[in-house]
């Protein structure tokens, strides 16, 4: 593609030896009929690792962006996650075939359980199904996304596959140790939706604005510096190309410990989205 500067971003090394893009772009609450033009926004400021799901309502905006990027399909990392309703061995399979199609792709190279309905109790067998897909070589890696380490130990004992991915809100006011220390023990990488908070309050907080300062970069790019030094895998969002460019552009500095640590302390325990244990909607 003409003109793009392909950031150099780095990559995380997943338990099966895939290596993914650490910074990638969501597209959660874009509509649909916007998600084409914020994709291209992304794709032409180097990202290369788009997030989607199916209850987004999005895939096929995100399949159009792909289609007229003229990128490479080897240089690109998809992810898209099974919605709540299709899980299930039989669902599971149909549901990928639509997010596929919806996609315009032959594969895809992450396919996360979008949330464990521990009510409903069925994301075991749909992890079976997610082996399938796996085994038969249409997705590179499986994954979850808000499992909590119960979940996660229930699944392992009803599966033979690792999850490579765990997707869990993750930001200064909910930082999630036990989830990141349990998937760090079992090799797991987490990563972080809503990395930003939603950009509300947390944006204004003085230790991130002492440390925008400080660096001479935004409050947004402090944050999501915090997140790739402790290692996490991040996807912000927007639809603005300038803030998409200036998500992007967070490899130039370091924070030191000191500042990690003015940025530790905020943790409140404080959820933006639905507890897991207890969301259930199908």
């Amino acid at each position: 593609m003409k003109g793009t500067q392909v950031t150099d971003i780095p990559t995380v090394k997943l338990n099966n030896g895939v290596e993914m893009p650490q910074l990638g772009f969501g597209v959660f609450q874009v509509p649909d009929e916007e998600t084409t033009a914020a994709v291209k926004a992304a794709l032409d400021a180097g990202y290369r690792s788009i997030d989607t799901a199916a209850i987004y309502g999005n895939e096929a905006g995100v399949g159009k962006a792909l289609a007229e990027s003229g990128i490479a399909r080897d240089e690109l990392f998809i992810t898209t996650k099974l919605w709540n309703s299709e899980q299930g061995y039989d669902a599971t399979l149909k549901a990928f075939d639509a997010s596929l199609a919806k996609l315009g792709l032959e594969h895809l190279d992450l396919y996360l359980i979008h949330w464990p309905t521990p009510e409903r109790d069925l994301y075991r067998d749909t992890w079976k199904a997610f082996e399938k897909l796996y085994a038969d070589g249409r997705v590179r890696a499986i994954g979850v996304s808000n499992f909590q380490p119960a979940h996660l130990d229930r699944l392992a004992d009803a599966g033979s596959v690792t999850p490579a991915v765990n997707q869990v809100e993750v930001h200064p006011y909910l930082q999630q140790a036990e989830v990141r220390e349990y998937d760090a023990k079992h090799g797991i990488a987490t990563e972080a939706w809503s990395p930003l908070a939603k950009g509300g309050d947390l944006l204004g907080e003085d230790a991130v604005k002492a440390l925008a300062s400080k660096h001479g970069r935004t409050p947004a790019q402090i944050v999501l510096r915090w997140h790739l030094q402790l290692g996490n895998v991040v996807i912000p969002k927007s639809v603005t190309p300038s803030r998409i460019k200036e998500n992007l552009d967070v490899f130039g500095f370091t924070l030191s410990e000191e500042d990690i640590a003015s940025l530790t302390v905020l943790d409140r325990g404080e959820r933006t989205g639905p507890d897991p244990d207890t969301f259930n909607v199908a």
